[in-house]
């Protein structure tokens, strides 16, 4: 098992567009048990970076569970991570089905959790990790391109969309709240004067 993970890791990587079209027949417990031990990776190495640099870092200030952010940061990548991926590969096979690809949402969750190599094995990385899930982003593209047929430019088109319209909600949400909670400030007036 171990050494399957690591030449899929490897494939994905280095040849990911070979790797995924031997992947086309993977079934569901082999796709599963591949991303579950790479996000297992990533939350222990979440963990460990968040342990080492609880006092340097001022993003673990602020979430005050002081002593237990690694093991808090540890269960919530791991079950946030599984999650976030479930839904945004639902998410992500309704536009697959709008552009045309009608191979089974078990392809698209491939594209999603096989697509996900480098950002769970180097996102972790502080600053650097953004790099990391662009270039996840792009091996879905592929992915998508290899295991449900829609070709290169619908692929990019369906992760744009499921990537940039909850982005803009999302952006829309927070201009909403920071706008509601800006504080008019009355200006006081001079008492009035003799007439």
């Amino acid at each position: 098992m171990i050494t399957m993970i690591i030449e899929k890791v490897k494939g994905f990587l280095l040849d990911p567009v070979e790797t995924f079209r031997q992947s086309g027949n993977d079934g569901p417990g082999e796709v599963v048990a591949y991303f579950a031990a790479l996000l297992l990776l990533n939350a222990i190495l979440s963990a460990i970076l968040a342990a080492v640099s609880i006092d340097a870092l001022p993003v673990f200030d602020g979430m005050g569970w002081g002593a237990e952010t690694p093991v808090v940061l540890f269960f919530m990548v791991l079950a946030g991570g599984f999650i976030a991926t479930i839904i945004f590969a639902a998410w992500l096979h309704l536009w697959v089905y709008l552009f045309g690809g009608r191979r089974g949402i078990l392809q698209t969750v491939k594209a999603v959790m096989y697509g996900s190599t480098p950002g769970l094995l180097l996102g972790w990385i502080p600053v650097l990790g953004f790099l990391f899930t662009l270039w996840s982003l792009a091996l879905g593209i592929l992915g998508l391109r290899e295991l449900q047929d829609i070709g290169p430019v619908r692929s990019i088109l369906v992760v744009a969309l499921a990537v940039m319209i909850p982005l803009f909600l999302l952006i829309l949400v927070a201009a909403y709240l920071i706008t509601t909670n800006v504080v008019v400030t009355a200006v006081p007036s001079s008492p009035p004067g003799p007439v």
